[in-house]
């Protein structure tokens, strides 16, 4: 996975404007990397992994189950359903040349399946790309 991490961010570096906004930290070879761990933890069905990719709003315990708890559900559901890895196999595909939109700390990446309620948004916060609804 680290190999793919790497790969993946030089070549994000080659097809992509590094900075992702005059205003935010963040680059969209970071977003990129930031979307393939979300990715990569969805095929491993590790919803702690997730959980440190969510923005603090999404994190919380609901229900009595925790955020990894409630990731690991979730990836678990979209996996088993028919052609579910196929998505996420997209998904990885796409994300090194997919469309970035960045507009301060906030940025969208065009995924064939979104990440999250129909959308792929990222807000930079402490440093780093967090998946935000």
């Amino acid at each position: 996975m680290k190999a793919r991490l790497l790969a993946l961010a030089a070549a994000a570096l080659l097809v992509a404007p590094v900075a992702a906004s005059a205003d935010s930290g963040g680059t969209v070879a970071g977003l990129r990397v930031a979307v393939t761990r979300m990715l990569d933890a969805e095929l491993a069905r590790d919803g702690a992994t997730a959980c440190g990719i969510l923005d603090t709003p999404l994190t919380g315990t609901v229900g009595g189950r925790t955020c990894a708890q409630r990731w690991d559900a979730r990836f678990a559901h979209a996996l088993a359903r028919h052609g579910g890895r196929r998505r996420v196999m997209a998904d990885l595909r796409a994300a090194t040349t997919a469309s970035v939109s960045v507009s301060g700390d906030w940025a969208t990446i065009a995924l064939p399946a979104p990440l999250l309620d129909g959308t792929s948004r990222f807000h930079w916060i402490n440093n780093c790309w967090m998946l935000s609804s």
